[in-house]
């Protein structure tokens, strides 16, 4: 399993891989001239002659694993032709290969792609003013206050300076005159063109402008007379091209996620499986690895920061379907509007960990999120959970300016003590506290995203202790699940006490479900922690027909009992939900554990809010006594009359 960046147990890791490999469904792929090639060890520096004489353009090699290739064609937007088939036959059988596995085409979408209709800081950017995620004044009858508070951390002095975040998309106007400046060319590379230069391809619609809108949202240039400007404003920002083909592989992800990780701090992704709420599907395997090792190896074994949007499929899908979003290794945004509520297009999910801004529901031209367009130009549009991962990826990159020592874990963790309810609402989910006094909301996760607390908690932050993972129990048994009659399951741990792996205050945890469904969309699973946190692990989804894959190890997962005490009973409820009757099959759950076995931070939130219980007991207590008082008062009185 995936240890913290200096530490883990190699046989850990390794279940952990195997888990998230089985969990991965897919929609069925188109077969691509794209193959992952193995060579020798004598025969590595002839991989380029090799891929020409085999009717490939060249090779590419890889960063992850010894030996790898990435053999491609001239015209990459082609799908595998008979004569292709042929070329890859003759290098399989060349002496100087090892091993040829033919790359899968399957599909990822932008997010986010969409239309819509007190603090002294002086920026001469002429949208700045219209930027009321960074500072909320009521724009676009947006709520005063309800911001990213960026502007105490600019006040502090931090604004991104030293970090380089890369934004994986369609690529990156680096010309634009607000980002030129900003640009980290070294670090940036087009996976889809295979060469160092990420400009986006034209569209007429100009479809292909969402990666430069990110980037200007994270680092467009102050103070220039230039659109607007980026939350860590002068931070770097790296182009990495890697959406703009008719199909995505394995390879593509895997290189973009591991691209040049001792370099980029941040990784931002805006995209996904299908949002269509009947999409079941994640990272394959070589994602999976070159993820793993960004998170132990990347920024000099502090780890790869990967920032994820958690979705744009509304109340039809669940986030918890997106194996990126759901992934332990990157962090989940999701996004409010101006005035708090949720956007119509956020999926929920007990994996998100926290949220940031776009657009309002109103068709107010000016309630968008302001940032740089394709070839020089500015935007109010930009919108989606897509606008909501820069964001974050910005607030990120000045905590790590603030203290570079940051890991991937610190900055979960200053994330989930940070983030702040402030006054954001959501109709359908109430906000709720944790075992220990944290607390979430299944949509929002912790809450909105807080600049100034996070860079001023940075600043005396302490690294984490050592991560331990424990598989706490496991139910092999085949339980039928029918309309009408809900499923019970408990698994009683001690959380791997008295082993090398212990877990006392947690982080994540992963239900491992295998279940079928004669209409999956309508399964419902929640799962109930010793601390009395419920999770809702799967919501209904009413699009999904599916009849045949259900869930085979999909490792369904929750944030919500953060710091809590893992040990006890833990219970899991699954049934359906839906006007017509159903029936399934619940043949495996398996219950991992992820956190640490001392957490000081942890003992302090649980004391403060023990304390804060008593006191409002107490002040319960006095308003009763006060209400009694005033009773007897009354009651005097009117008898004296």
């Amino acid at each position: 399993m995936c240890g913290s960046p200096r530490h883990g147990t190699a046989v850990g890791f390794i279940v952990l891989l195997n888990a998230l490999l089985l969990a991965t469904q897919a929609a069925e792929g188109v077969s691509t001239d794209h193959l992952l090639v193995q060579l020798h060890e004598g025969a590595q520096d002839e991989a380029h002659q090799l891929a020409t004489q085999h009717g490939f353009h060249s090779a590419r090699k890889l960063s992850f694993g010894e030996g790898l290739f990435h053999f491609y064609p001239q015209d990459t937007s082609k799908r595998r032709s008979k004569r292709s088939a042929r070329n890859r036959q003759r290098l399989q059988k060349d002496r100087r290969v090892k091993n040829v596995v033919e790359q899968e085409g399957f599909d990822r979408q932008k997010r986010g792609y969409r239309d819509i209709n007190d603090i002294e800081v002086n920026m001469s950017d002429p949208l700045f003013t219209k930027q009321w995620y960074l500072i909320n004044t009521g724009q676009a009858d947006g709520t005063p206050g309800l911001d990213l508070n960026v502007a105490e951390a600019w006040q502090l002095g931090y604004t991104g300076k030293g970090v380089t975040v890369a934004i994986m998309d369609d690529g990156i106007d680096y010309l634009h005159p607000d980002l030129a400046s900003n640009y980290n060319a070294d670090a940036s590379y087009d996976f889809s063109s295979n060469d160092p230069f990420p400009f986006p391809r034209y569209t007429d619609d100009w479809f292909n402008s969402h990666g430069t809108r990110c980037a200007g949202e994270v680092s467009a240039a102050a103070n220039n007379n230039i659109c607007g400007v980026g939350v860590a404003y002068n931070s770097k920002v790296a182009g990495i091209r890697m959406l703009d083909q008719p199909f995505m592989t394995d390879i593509i992800e895997a290189s973009s996620i591991s691209h040049m990780p001792q370099v980029i701090d941040i990784y931002s992704a805006s995209w996904g499986p299908t949002d269509d709420g009947k999409t079941v599907d994640g990272p394959r395997e070589l994602t999976l690895q070159a993820m793993a090792d960004g998170v132990n190896k990347g920024r000099g074994g502090k780890g790869s920061i990967y920032v994820w949007a958690s979705g744009d499929g509304g109340s039809y899908d669940d986030c918890n379907c997106d194996g990126y979003a759901s992934s332990m290794w990157t962090i989940s945004i999701n996004s409010a509007i101006n005035d708090g509520r949720t956007a119509l297009y956020d999926e929920s999910c007990s994996s998100t960990l926290a949220s940031t801004f776009s657009n309002g529901r109103k068709r107010n031209p000016e309630a968008g999120v302001a940032t740089t367009d394709l070839y020089g130009n500015c935007t109010l549009r930009h919108s989606g959970t897509s606008a909501a991962a820069p964001e974050a990826a910005g607030v990120f990159a000045l905590a790590i300016e603030a203290n570079p020592d940051l890991t991937w874990r610190d900055m979960q963790h200053l994330s989930v003590l940070t983030s702040k309810r402030n006054q954001l609402h959501d109709e359908v989910h109430q906000w709720r506290r944790n075992g220990v006094g944290l607390e979430f909301n299944h949509l929002f996760g912790y809450g909105v995203l807080d600049a100034g607390g996070m860079v001023k908690m940075s600043k005396e932050w302490k690294t984490v202790p050592e991560r331990f993972h424990c598989i706490a129990g496991s139910i092999q048994d085949v339980h039928k699940v029918q309309s009408g009659n809900k499923v019970l399951l408990t698994i009683n741990t001690d959380a791997c006490q008295g082993k090398d792996n212990f877990v006392r205050y947690l982080e994540h945890v992963q239900a491992v479900v295998t279940v079928n469904a004669s209409r999956r969309g309508d399964l419902t699973i929640n799962m109930t922690s010793p601390m009395a946190t419920k999770s809702l692990l799967l919501s209904r989804r009413p699009r999904d027909d599916d009849a045949k894959v259900g869930f085979d190890k999909w490792p369904f997962m929750t944030s919500h009992t953060w710091g809590e005490d893992p040990r006890g009973t833990w219970v899991m409820e699954v049934g359906f939900q839906g006007d017509e009757p159903q029936r399934g099959a619940l043949k495996e759950w398996t219950l991992m554990l992820h956190g640490t076995q001392s957490a000081p931070y942890i003992d302090q939130i649980v004391r403060d809010y023990q304390s804060k219980l008593a006191m409002s007991k107490k002040e319960e207590l006095e308003e009763e006594l006060d209400e009694a008082v005033e009773r007897s008062l009354k009651s005097l009185l009117s008898k004296n009359n």
